[in-house]
């Protein structure tokens, strides 16, 4: 090979290997350069109406690329639109085109934390799922209030609530209704476990009973310390055939959460929830109680108190009594207070 000819392969050769350095930065720059750059990690949200289009606009708002193009170019030789999953997904400070990608295109989501509330109706609880998940709060509401739906997980409407234990569970966002009560179910059956249904066995109760009178303690009182000393008052009074003439079941028969004080004129309505006209607990909870509550019944105080007013300082706790005259002295001292407030309902 001449000199001429050398000249003009190295040529060939350099300009081959700048071509494909310069086509490799290209690639490089577009694909696994950082082109997200988000202030902290944030998350985009993709449901079932979704189109490509619209998670773009979703990438682009919430992830401040520098270049997007990369992206666009692996949705459209990939066929993104064929590959679209639902879910909640993450975009880090620092991720390039290629990862941030491959975790949408295969549906990499991140967990979402389901905070279910110990909220006093049915129709409150499918409200907040809903707002947490992509369920639709009517789907879950539909299901809840389904007699076949309750049946078959065990319940009837009075006592559905008892399903759900109020705690912060990990599940992905797109979860589907079956796996969301299977998984309500699976929490459900963790909570209650041997020894706590060996404890509720004990008392006399099951554990939708259980539930039902934490339920009433925990309208009570959100003093936690408190909990077992109320627990410990009503099982006095069921143990001995009393009324548990608790008030709060007056307020969840009318349905009225605002009142502040219960008068003669409540009390006459007629409701199973009426706890002063029927002996014995309500048909099912006033509210999904905490664990704590559950467990204040579980290992109530035993005592012998029969009556309890709450104190007239407003804490939020109570005075108890064992016999009806140191009620009376209790329950005067609280009228005299709201009395003395103008708390007249």
């Amino acid at each position: 090979m001449n000199k001429k000819r050398k000249n003009i392969f190295f040529s060939i050769l350099a300009i081959i290997l700048f071509i494909g350095i310069a086509g490799s930065g290209i690639v490089y720059y577009y694909l696994f350069y950082p082109q997200f750059h988000p202030s902290k990690t944030t998350y985009i949200y993709i449901d079932r109406d979704d189109t490509t289009d619209s998670i773009f606009n979703k990438i682009k708002k919430q992830g401040n690329p520098h270049n997007f193009d990369g992206f666009k170019w692996m949705a459209h030789f990939r066929e993104f639109s064929k590959n679209i999953h639902t879910g909640r997904y993450a975009i880090k400070p620092g991720d390039n085109a290629y990862h941030l990608y491959s975790r949408l295109s295969r549906g990499y989501q991140t967990p979402v934390n389901l905070t279910i509330g110990s909220v006093r109706t049915l129709d409150r609880l499918a409200r907040s799922i809903g707002k947490q998940l992509m369920i639709d709060s009517t789907e879950i509401a539909t299901a809840l209030y389904d007699p076949a739906f309750q049946e078959k997980m065990g319940y009837t409407k009075a006592t559905m609530p008892c399903l759900f234990i109020p705690e912060t569970y990990q599940v992905y966002w797109d979860i589907s209704i079956e796996d969301f009560f299977a998984r309500m179910k699976k929490e459900h059956n963790k909570f209650w476990n041997e020894d706590r249904r060996l404890k509720a066995k004990t008392i006399g109760m099951t554990p939708e009973e259980v539930c039902t009178l934490a339920s009433i303690v925990e309208e009570e009182t959100n003093n936690n310390d408190e909990k077992p000393m109320v627990a410990g008052l009503y099982i006095n009074r069921l143990h001995t055939g009393m009324p548990l003439q608790a008030d709060p079941t007056i307020k969840f028969a009318l349905q009225d959460f605002s009142l502040r004080r219960i008068t003669n004129q409540h009390l006459s309505i007629q409701s199973p929830y009426n706890t002063y006209l029927n002996t014995g607990l309500p048909p099912g909870p006033i509210r999904i109680p905490s664990p704590k509550g559950l467990d204040s019944v579980l290992n109530y105080v035993k005592h012998n108190y029969i009556y309890m007013c709450a104190k007239e300082d407003f804490s939020g706790t109570h005075n108890f009594a064992s016999n009806y005259a140191d009620h009376m002295v209790n329950a005067r001292k609280y009228w005299k207070a709201l009395n003395e407030r103008k708390i007249f309902k």
